[in-house]
C-alpha cells in the first residue's frame, strides 16, 4: 500500500506536538486564579501539573510497545480523542479534584500522542528528509511552548482559566477528522507478532506512582516509605527486563553503550533542573510581584522564544562538531540562568528576570538538541524507536521529579497553607532553596555530559563537513 502524503502526515503530527506542551505551559500560568476559584493550596496546585506528568511517565513506554504491536495509528488516534474529552471535562471541573483527575486522563491521552507521532513520521517519511521533518516537529513542540505562558496568559485574564482547556476542543476534533479522513486504511505495527510484557508495564507504573506519592510527601513517614518502596520496585524491573524476550524498555542498551547511557542521564537531570522553573516562577510573578497572568506569561515567554530560535541551530551544529561539547556548554549556561534565581527578591527587576530567562533558553536550546543527535547517533537504526522512546521517559521523569522535588520545598516551607503576603517569605525561601538545589544538578550534569565520550561522526557529518 502507497504511504500517504508526507505534508498531510506532517500537518496531523505537527498540530499533535504544538496541543500537548501548549496545554501544559498554558495551565502553569493560570494556577493562581484556578487556585483563587477553588480555594486550593499551593501543594494542591502542583498537582495539576503532576497529575499530568505522573500519567504521561507512567504509561509513555508502554503505550509505546502497544503501538509497535497493535498499530501506531490506533493508539495515535485514540490519545488525541481522549485529549479532547479530557479538555471537556476539564473546562466543566467544579472542584481541584475533579481537575487532577481530569489533567490526570489528559497525561495519558498525551502519552498515547507522544509515543507515536515521531514512530509515524519516521515509518512514513524517507531517511533523506526525515531530519528536516523531525526538526519541524520539535519545532512546533517549542512553538507550543512559547505560545502557552502568552495566549494562555491573555486567556485567563479576559476569558477565564477555562478557557484555555476549550481552546483545545476545536483543534484536537479537527486533527482527529484530519486522521480519519486521511489514514483510513493505514496501520503501522512492526512487532505485531510479538508479545506485550503485561508483567513489565504493571511494574513501570506502579513504581513511578509510588515515587511520585512518596516525592510529593516525603516529610511524612508514608511518603518516605513510598520512596523507598519506589527505588526497590526500580530494582526488581531493572532485574526483570533484563531477562525477558521482548522487554517494555531495552536496559542492555545502558549497560554496554556509554554514549547512550550518559546522554539520556544527561537528558533526566536537565529536565530536573529545569522543568518546575515555570512553575516556580509564574507564582513568584503573580504572587510575590503582584502581576497578572497575562503580564506573567509576557515574561515567561522569553526562555521558550530562545528554546525555538536556537534549537534548529544547535542541531544543525551537532552534525559538524561533537554533541558531547555543545551539550556541556548548554548545561553550563542553563546553570548560570537557574543560578540568579537562587537570588530572587521581592525588590528584583523584570528586565534582570527576563536576561536570565533569555540565558536559560539559550543553554536549554544548546543543550537538548546536540543531546538528542548523540543519542539518535549511538545507537543502530534498528534500536531508533527505543532510543527515541527512552529518551522520552528521560523527559517526562525528569519534569515529574523536577515537579515532585519543587511541591516537595513548599511542603516543608509553607506546609498546606494558601501563599498570602504573610507567607510570602516562606515561600521566597522555597524558591530560593530550589534553584541553588537545581542549578547543583546542572553543574553535575555538565561533568555527566563532558564524560559521556565522543559520538564519533556519522556519515551524514561527514559529508555535511565535505560540503
Amino acid at each position: 500500500m502507497q504511504q500517504p502524503d508526507t505534508r498531510t502526515i506532517l500537518t496531523i503530527t505537527v498540530l499533535a506536538a504544538f496541543l500537548t506542551p501548549f496545554m501544559g505551559s498554558a495551565v502553569n500560568i493560570a494556577l493562581p486564579a484556578i487556585g483563587s476559584e477553588f480555594k486550593a493550596n499551593a501543594i494542591m496546585l502542583s498537582w495539576i501539573s503532576i497529575s499530568y506528568l505522573l500519567t504521561s511517565a507512567m504509561f509513555l513506554v508502554p503505550f509505546g510497545r502497544l503501538a509497535d504491536i497493535y498499530g501506531r495509528k490506533k493508539i495515535f488516534l485514540a490519545g488525541n480523542i481522549l485529549f479532547v474529552l479530557s479538555s471537556i471535562l476539564s473546562a466543566l471541573s467544579n472542584s481541584i479534584s475533579m481537575l487532577v483527575l481530569c489533567r490526570a486522563f489528559l497525561g495519558i491521552g498525551a502519552a498515547m500522542i507522544f509515543c507515536t507521532s515521531m514512530a509515524i513520521i519516521s515509518s512514513v517519511i524517507p531517511n533523506e528528509k526525515r531530519g528536516k521533518a523531525l526538526g519541524i516537529n520539535v519545532a512546533a513542540t517549542y512553538t507550543g511552548l512559547s505560545a502557552g505562558p502568552f495566549i494562555g496568559g491573555i486567556m485567563t485574564n479576559y476569558l477565564g482559566w477555562r478557557s484555555i482547556f476549550w481552546i483545545n476542543i476545536p483543534l484536537g476534533l479537527l486533527n482527529i477528522f484530519l486522521i480519519l479522513k486521511n489514514l483510513k486504511g493505514y496501520e503501522w505495527a512492526e512487532s505485531k507478532k510479538e508479545k506485550f510484557d503485561k508483567t513489565g508495564s504493571a511494574v513501570y507504573s506502579v513504581m513511578f506512582l509510588t515515587m511520585m506519592y512518596g516525592l510529593s510527601h516525603i516529610s511524612e513517614i508514608s511518603g518516605m516509605i513510598s520512596a523507598l518502596v519506589s527505588f526497590i520496585i526500580l530494582a526488581a524491573f531493572i532485574k526483570y527486563e533484563e531477562a525477558v524476550d521482548a522487554p517494555i524498555l531495552n536496559i542492555k542498551l545502558f549497560k554496554t553503550n556509554k554514549v547512550f547511557a550518559f546522554s539520556n542521564f544527561a537528558a533526566l537531570i536537565h529536565y530536573s533542573a529545569t522543568f518546575a522553573l515555570t512553575f516556580l516562577l509564574s507564582l513568584y510573578l503573580q504572587y510575590v510581584k503582584g502581576m497578572s497572568a497575562h503580564t506573567a506569561g509576557a515574561v515567561l515567554i522569553a526562555q521558550p522564544v530562545m528554546m525555538a530560535i536556537f534549537s534548529p541551530l544547535a542541531g544543525k551544529l551537532s552534525d559538524r562538531f561533537e554533541p558531547r561539547i555543545l551539550a556541556s556548554s548548554g548545561m553550563a549556561l542553563t546553570a548560570v540562568g537557574i543560578f540568579f534565581f537562587a537570588f530572587l527578591t521581592t525588590e528584583t527587576q523584570i528586565l534582570s528576570i527576563i536576561a536570565a530567562l533569555t540565558i536559560l533558553g539559550f543553554g536549554f536550546a544548546f543543550f537538548s538538541s546536540p543531546n538528542t543527535n548523540a543519542v539518535m547517533c549511538s545507537v543502530e537504526k534498528k534500536f531508533y524507536g527505543t532510543a527515541a522512546g527512552t529518551l522520552s521517559t528521560m523527559r517526562t521523569i525528569g519534569q515529574m521529579l523536577s515537579m515532585g522535588l519543587a511541591t516537595l520545598l513548599i511542603d516543608l516551607y509553607i506546609g498546606k497553607a494558601q501563599i498570602t503576603p504573610t507567607n510570602y517569605s516562606q515561600f521566597m525561601g522555597a524558591l530560593q532553596s530550589g534553584m541553588f538545589l537545581f542549578s547543583g544538578f546542572c553543574i553535575a550534569g555538565i561533568f555527566l555530559s563532558i564524560s559521556r565520550g565522543k559520538v564519533g561522526v556519522t556519515a551524514h557529518a561527514s559529508s555535511a563537513l565535505a560540503k
